[in-house]
């Protein structure tokens, strides 16, 4: 048995969280899944900047859990959600650190979505 390998995030590979002062709004089907003021924007390394919203904010009743599930050395391991009301392309279109490392402990029950699953992902001022 192999574990997992645990990494920090640092000048090779930086990660930062911080609070997104604008209201995120994500849609899919026509309906409002999540809206908040308190979405967390987590920059990582060269990827693009990913919001992550509290799940108190989120319809969780519109998301279904799916078996899906990833690593990633740097926060954890990943749970996912599809939005059936998004059909086949919003399968798996929703994540979750339900754990996640120390060094990204702020996004825990918090959820992040892929913005080409879902019809928009908007910030408002």
């Amino acid at each position: 048995m192999t574990s997992k390998p645990i990494k920090v995030p640092g000048p090779d590979h930086p990660i930062t969280i911080e609070m997104n002062p604008s209201r995120v709004v994500v849609s899919v089907g026509g309906r409002t899944v999540a809206d908040t003021r308190e979405a967390l924007t987590l920059r990582e390394a060269g990827y693009p900047p990913v919001q992550y919203i509290p799940r108190k904010d989120v319809d969780m009743s519109l998301l279904e859990r799916t078996a899906h599930a990833t690593y990633c050395p740097y926060k954890g391991d990943c749970a996912y959600y599809s939005i059936p009301s998004g059909g086949e392309r919003s399968v798996n279109a929703v994540w979750t650190y339900e754990s996640p490392y120390d060094a990204v402990a702020g996004i825990k029950d918090h959820v992040a979505f892929y913005p080409h699953r879902v019809d928009a992902i908007t910030e408002q001022a």
